[in-house]
C-alpha cells in the first residue's frame, strides 16, 4: 500500500489512474467522507499490493534500492529494464510489498450505561480481525473487592470469532475519577486484597478472559511497592489458571519522574513481573489543554526509548490514539476541546475550504477554521503519515505492537496500513 497526499487540483480519477487503481477502491478502502471534495494536504491510503515511486533528482538505481531493502539487479528485474539505463526524473518505479514482521495489538472499547451501544460493538467486530487482545473498559474495583461490571454484551463473542484474547481491564476508578485511597485499600489490605483476587478469578471464568489487566493510576509513592508485590501475587495465581496478566503505564522518561500519575509506576519491576504492558503514549494535547498533537513523535520516542532501558521491547505496547481534538482558540483554562474522529477532522476540513498542514517535528497533521459564528479553531488528529510514523518506530525499537484508545471513533486507514506493516498475532 502507498501513502499520497492530495495536492492542488488532483482529482480522484487522477489520483487513481496515477496509482493503477479505480475511484470506487478508493472511496471503499479509504471510506472517504468527502469523495467530490478532496482537501489540499488530506492522505489517501491506496489499496495496492507494494507500491509507486517516481524518480526524483539525484536518484540512481542503486540508492533507490537501497532505499526499500533491495539490490538494484532486483529492482531492474521488477520493472523489466536494464541496470544500467539511466533513470529520468519522473519515471515510475514498482517497489514490491516487504516482508512482514508479527505484531500483537490491542483496543480498548469502553461501553457507556447497560448496554453496549450497536456502533461500538459494529465497530468493535470490523476492528478484532486486526487484534490480538480486545480489552472490554472496566471492570471497576470496590473498596470491599468486589468489581463493578461493564456491560459486555455481544463483546466476549466478537472477540472469540476472531481469536482475540479477551482482555478483563480492572481500575481503580470511583465515580468515573482515579482513586489514590482504593489503590491503597486494595493494595494494603491483605483480607480485602484476597477477596479482590477471588472475584477476578471467578469474573474471568464466567465470561473467558484470557488477560488480567490492571489500568490502576495515581498510585501513592507510599504504595509503589505494595503495588508490585499485589502484582506479583496476582501473577502467580493468573498464571496457575493459564491466564496473562498486564498493566498500563503513565509515560515517564526516568525512574524518578515526579508527580501523581507517575510516581506509583515501577517501569523495571512492571517490566519484570508482567507479561506485557501498555504505556499510555498519547494525551500530550488533550480536552483540557491548548491546541497541540495528541502523541507528537518526539515525545513518544523519548518515552519509549527510555522504556527499553527497564522493561524488554517484547513486552512493551506502544499506545495510540484513535482520534484528535477541535478546539476554539484562544484556549481559556477550563474550556473543553471536542474529540474528533479522523474521519471527522476530514469532513470539517471539507466543508471549511481549508488546506490540510502537516507538522514534520511532531509527525501530525492540523488544521485551522473559522466556524458560522466567526470563532477560529484548531484541529489536531491521525492520517496515514501520522500512524505510519508510529508503526516506523514499533519497528525500530523491536516493541511487541501497539495498543489503540479506544474503539468507536472512524480511523479505516490505520487499519489498512496495520495490515500492510504487520501480520498480527492471534492466540
Amino acid at each position: 500500500m502507498q501513502i499520497h497526499v492530495v495536492q492542488q487540483n488532483q482529482t480522484l480519477r487522477g489520483i487513481a489512474q496515477a496509482y493503477g487503481t479505480t475511484e470506487a477502491d478508493l472511496i471503499e478502502a479509504n471510506e472517504l467522507p468527502n469523495a467530490n471534495q478532496l482537501v489540499i494536504g488530506q492522505t489517501l491510503v491506496i489499496p495496492i499490493i507494494g507500491r509507486f515511486y517516481w524518480v526524483q533528482p539525484g536518484d540512481s538505481l542503486y540508492s533507490i534500492a537501497q532505499r526499500f531493502g533491495l539490490s538494484p539487479q532486483e529492482l531492474a528485474r521488477i520493472n523489466q529494464i536494464s541496470i544500467s539505463r539511466p533513470l529520468q526524473v519522473g519515471f515510475r518505479l514498482y517497489i514490491p510489498e516487504s516482508p512482514k514482521p508479527p505484531a500483537e495489538f490491542n483496543a480498548y472499547v469502553e461501553p457507556r450505561g447497560t448496554t453496549v451501544s450497536p456502533e461500538l460493538t459494529e465497530a468493535s467486530r470490523d476492528a478484532a480481525p486486526h487484534l490480538t487482545y480486545l480489552a472490554p473498559f472496566n471492570f471497576q474495583a470496590l473498596r470491599d473487592g468486589s468489581l463493578q461490571e461493564p456491560p459486555l454484551d455481544d463483546l466476549p463473542a466478537i472477540a472469540a470469532a476472531d481469536q482475540n484474547v479477551l482482555m478483563m481491564v480492572i481500575s481503580n476508578q470511583e465515580n468515573d475519577q482515579f482513586s489514590d485511597e482504593l489503590a491503597r485499600i486494595l493494595l494494603n489490605d491483605q483480607a480485602i486484597q484476597d477477596q479482590f483476587l477471588n472475584n477476578i478469578v471467578n469474573t474471568a471464568n464466567k465470561y473467558g478472559f484470557k488477560d488480567i489487566h490492571f489500568d490502576f493510576e495515581y498510585i501513592r509513592p507510599a504504595d509503589r511497592e505494595a503495588y508490585n508485590q499485589f502484582l506479583r501475587k496476582a501473577r502467580d495465581r493468573f498464571h496457575a489458571e493459564g491466564w496473562l496478566l498486564s498493566t498500563a503505564l503513565a509515560p515517564k522518561t526516568s525512574a524518578n519522574q515526579e508527580g501523581k500519575w507517575y510516581e506509583g509506576h515501577d517501569y523495571k519491576a512492571h517490566g519484570e513481573i508482567a507479561d506485557f504492558v501498555v504505556i499510555m503514549t498519547y494525551e500530550w494535547g488533550y480536552s483540557g489543554g491548548p491546541a497541540m498533537a495528541v502523541s507528537p513523535i518526539g515525545p513518544v520516542r523519548d518515552v519509549l526509548e527510555y522504556a527499553i532501558t527497564e522493561i524488554p521491547p517484547d513486552k512493551i505496547l506502544m499506545g495510540q490514539n484513535l482520534y484528535g481534538y477541535d478546539w476554539t482558540l484562544p484556549f481559556v483554562e477550563g474550556s473543553m476541546a471536542k474529540a474528533v474522529s479522523p474521519q471527522q477532522a476530514i469532513q470539517i476540513a471539507a466543508e471549511n475550504n481549508v488546506a490540510i498542514q502537516y507538522d514534520q517535528e511532531a509527525q501530525a497533521p492540523f488544521f485551522l477554521y473559522t466556524d458560522n459564528e466567526g470563532k477560529r479553531h484548531e484541529v489536531w488528529f491521525e492520517d496515514g503519515r501520522s500512524i505510519q510514523a508510529k508503526f516506523n518506530l514499533v519497528k525500530e525499537l523491536g516493541l511487541r505492537g501497539m495498543s489503540y484508545w479506544k474503539l468507536g471513533l472512524s480511523f479505516p486507514q490505520n487499519w489498512l496500513l496495520l495490515s500492510d506493516n504487520f501480520e498480527v498475532v492471534k492466540h
